[in-house]
């Protein structure tokens, strides 16, 4: 999966860092290399976090609804 990052020079220096795909997901670096890498951080484990959480209960769901997963 490909992400656009938006990185936003800081002018005390450094960049901090959003991944619009993702709600909420924000980091900074010192240098691009190292706000990428922690970009890329922020995204997997607030992922992960999302990736655990159900999106509906189980009384949410009507009896024909299929409740499948996919791998991104």
């Amino acid at each position: 999966m490909k992400l656009k990052v938006v990185l936003h020079p800081e002018k005390e220096g450094g960049y901090s860092v959003a991944v619009p795909a993702i709600s909420g997901c924000y980091s900074a670096g010192e240098t691009v290399e190292d706000a990428m890498r922690n970009a890329r951080e922020a995204a997997e484990e607030l992922l992960t976090v999302l990736n655990g959480r159900q999106p509906f209960e189980p009384e949410d769901r009507c009896s024909d609804d299929i409740v499948k997963e996919m791998e991104l």
